[in-house]
């Protein structure tokens, strides 16, 4: 992919002393691979250099992370403390994730899929309880609206493993469009799929206060 998604001015949806909430756009990498690409947390570094005026290495830390395909909402930590302590809200479940997806077919209603979950080459697997290194994975769903050939859904994530929404939808027979990893036939573009992180809610590191950001829908949403 070309730095061109890169080189586009970063979208932020809050900032402060301790935090930076941005908006991802879909193929862009979180962080920096092998590969050498522009990585949404080298963008976030760029920005608070820029534009606080800040000399040398600007510290940035990543708490969570959204797979290259994925746009949305995602949160970075500007301090160390700030860093530790939303680390600690994830461990525990204490920070809300909503995802919002186009998926194939028709999905009616609303359930909690509940999988063990294994990782094999670049791919996530459903897998036995006792596969060697099977993690358990849960997510609840609702249906927004549906047509015969799609269906808007929003997806609360319980766990956090790899690709886990990606996997657990394709299992029911409905892959996120654009998603051909998973068995979608459908191709969005270039590094795009049907998912996007739309909310994020948790608490703030240095304060009692709760803080809850949406991302807008991409133009190019397969959804009127």
């Amino acid at each position: 992919m070309s730095n061109s998604l890169a080189d586009e001015p970063l979208a932020v949806l809050y900032e402060d002393n301790h935090l930076l909430v941005v908006e991802k756009p879909a193929g862009v990498l979180t962080q920096s691979d092998k590969s050498g690409e522009d990585s949404l947390l080298e963008m976030c570094r760029r920005y608070v250099r820029k534009r606080y005026n800040k000399q040398g290495n600007v510290f940035i830390g990543m708490v969570h992370r959204l797979d290259r395909p994925v746009s949305g909402a995602i949160v970075f930590a500007r301090t160390s403390k700030a860093a530790s302590r939303l680390s600690a809200q994830i461990r525990i479940g204490g920070m809300e994730k909503t995802y919002r997806a186009v998926v194939e077919g028709r999905l009616e209603g609303e359930g909690v899929l509940e999988d063990y979950l294994v990782r094999e080459g670049d791919k996530t697997l459903k897998a036995a309880a006792s596969a060697h290194e099977a993690q358990r994975a849960i997510l609840r769903y609702r249906s927004i609206s549906a047509t015969p050939k799609k269906t808007l859904v929003e997806i609360d994530l319980i766990t956090g493993r790899k690709h886990q929404i990606r996997a657990q939808l394709s299992q029911t027979g409905h892959p996120v469009l654009g998603d051909r990893k998973y068995g979608s036939d459908i191709n969005l573009g270039k590094d795009r799929i049907a998912l996007m992180s739309f909310s994020l809610t948790f608490t703030h590191p240095t304060r009692e206060e709760i803080l809850s950001f949406a991302a807008r829908v991409p133009d190019w949403w397969p959804w009127p």
